[in-house]
């Protein structure tokens, strides 16, 4: 990875909005293979796996420290994220047995 030296604030915040598209593309495409992923399950409890929710949260600690980020940032965040996509993942699995 690799951070430019910045000569402005302006061209800092540049660079932070240009991340942010790229974090909010990358969420959006993470989402879609979620809601895949629904297609492949045969249960609710089967979507919430917990066992691969440990493996998730325990990669993105190990991928922050990696980064020098805080895992506590991180998985934070990745609750929230999960949390709202398991529930979207739900919503494709009831209908697509409703079909």
């Amino acid at each position: 990875m690799h951070i430019e030296n910045c000569q402005s604030l302006e061209e800092v915040r540049r660079y932070i909005d240009g991340l942010d598209d790229q974090i909010v593309e990358l969420i959006a495409a993470r989402n879609g293979y979620v809601k895949q992923a629904a297609n492949f399950k045969h249960s609710i409890e089967e979507i919430k796996a917990n066992e691969r929710l440990e493996a998730v949260m325990d990669r993105v600690r190990m991928r922050a420290m990696e980064f020098g980020v805080s895992p506590n940032l991180l998985t934070t965040l990745y609750k929230i994220m999960i949390n709202e996509m398991v529930e979207a993942e739900i919503s494709e699995f009831r209908n697509a047995k409703s079909l």
